[in-house]
């Protein structure tokens, strides 16, 4: 992959050094993110899958925030429309030689539960482990992202927010896996111009500011 060399100015992309990856990853994108159904979703492994809970999404987001739907009207009458349609396929069942619904079919099963309860106890452990300070940079930085997406919830509401953020998590990952080469080649790019741009401002701007003489401590 082409990557940029900060010992020159030459705009020729370098071949000789293995590629950099974004963020400095090892792994794949499949890999970290957990390489289960989950990351085949995101990474669009299974298109249709993906694109029917983008959809259902985009549908919620239209229901609550365009149409400005009630939260309890529409769970109502989504259940009632469930109720209707087991009610038919029941009564069609009896009256008709089908198949009548079965109901281990629509139970959510245990182990969904118990998927759901390690990730939060990985979060709770990952959020415990950064708040208790071990590493400084990691809670500096979590502290700074946090209150840049306070500020961004000052003029978004709460809806088109979470919407924003699926909408990100369900296209970015898979993007930048069918294009990491030209993502990565351009952040490089980038890290690089940012280090020249910041010794350049440190030559001309930080160097010349006056300074007054350092006071030698005394000693007793």
């Amino acid at each position: 992959m082409p990557i940029y060399s900060s010992d020159s100015d030459d705009p020729r992309p370098s071949y000789s050094a293995p590629p950099k990856r974004l963020f400095a990853r090892q792994r794949p994108m499949h890999a970290i993110l957990g390489g289960g159904k989950v990351a085949d979703i995101l990474l669009w492994r299974d298109r249709t899958i993906s694109a029917a809970i983008l959809f259902g999404f985009t549908m919620i987001w239209f229901l609550f925030e365009v149409v400005e739907y009630n939260f309890v009207s529409l769970l109502c009458h989504i259940s009632m429309i469930l109720m209707l349609i087991l009610f038919i396929w029941s009564t069609g069942a009896e009256l008709i030689d089908w198949a009548p619904p079965d109901l281990r079919a629509i139970m959510v099963s245990d182990s969904t539960f118990r998927w759901l309860c390690g990730k939060f106890n990985s979060m709770l452990s990952k959020f415990y482990e950064i708040s208790s300070g071990k590493d400084f940079r990691t809670f500096f930085l979590a502290i700074t992202i946090l209150w840049v997406l306070s500020e961004i919830g000052n003029y978004f509401s709460s809806l088109n927010l979470l919407y924003l953020g699926f909408l990100c998590l369900a296209t970015l990952p898979a993007i930048y896996e069918r294009n990491q080469d030209k993502v990565d080649y351009l952040a490089s790019k980038g890290n690089q111009d940012m280090k020249k741009l910041y010794k350049k401002f440190d030559r001309k701007v930080l160097n010349k500011i006056p300074r007054g003489p350092v006071k030698e401590r005394k000693r007793f």
